[in-house]
Formats: C-alpha cells, structure tokens, sequence
C-alpha cells in the first residue's frame, strides 16, 4: 500500500502549536485586554498531574479557567504547568498539550476542538451525494464599451 499524507494528526499538531505559542506569550506578558481561556483536557491521559481529590471528581475531563488569578504559569514543548484556585485552594497542575480536547477564547469568539483518538479511528458513514447536471448555457457576452461614457 502506498504511503498517505495523515492531515488530520498535522493540523492537530499544528494547532497544539498554536495554543503553545499563546500560551507562551501570556507567561511571558499575562493576558492581554479581555483575553480569557477555557480548556478542557482529559483527566485519563496518562501525563496529566492533577491532585487526586481533582481526578476523583472529574474522571474522564476537566475544564479549567484562565482568567483572574493563575500563577506559575510554565510552558515546556510537551505541556504546561499552572497553579490555579479551586475554592480558595491553589492546586498545581500539568497538562500536557496532548490531553486538551478543546481551547476556548471567548473574548474574540475563538475555540478549538480535538477529536479524541477513538472518535479518529470510527469509520465514518459515507453520504448519499446527488448530483444534478444543468444543461450548459451560453455565456451572455457584454461589450465594456456599453458602459463607457
């Protein structure tokens, strides 16, 4: 068999690459405006480090905030570290790019999702396409000088 270009794990890489640029420029310079994030990662992944009262109460995914108060925010090339408050707790997190299902903006209406691995590999139903061939016409041709003063 020959060999196939895999688009879907390029763009998915590319896009973990996006959220690891902005994510690196608010460590470096916080969030600018009205800049706030909404991500939501898989607690399973084996990488995730999350407290395990965290893990309890959310089994399979987490949503977290990245608004008012984070702190320790620490991109690496795999993931990032940020210690965030639940409920006047500050509990350390690290959640690797490989975890996060969606990324949210809301303040300029931008998201990403990711597909998980399981919904990659279900075969996808194929569509009924019609197609409806119109009889070709001729193409009406106009003189520019028609519209010359």
């Amino acid at each position: 068999m020959s060999r196939m270009i895999d688009y879907g794990n390029l763009m998915h890489r590319a896009m973990r690459g996006l959220i690891r640029d902005v994510l690196a420029d608010v460590q470096d310079n916080g969030l600018p405006g009205q800049h706030h994030f909404f991500i939501t990662f898989d607690t399973m992944h084996p990488d995730v480090e999350i407290a395990d009262w965290l893990s309890d109460r959310y089994p399979d995914e987490m949503t977290i905030v990245m608004q008012h108060w984070y702190d320790n925010l620490d991109v690496t090339d795999d993931g990032f570290f940020v210690t965030l408050n639940f409920g006047d707790t500050p509990e350390p997190l690290y959640i690797p790019f490989d975890a996060i299902r969606t990324f949210v903006d809301p303040s300029v209406e931008f998201g990403l999702t990711f597909k998980t691995q399981d919904e990659a590999d279900e075969p996808e139903e194929p569509e009924d396409i019609e197609v409806e061939e119109e009889p070709q016409r001729e193409a009406d041709i106009v003189s520019l000088d028609s519209f010359r003063k």
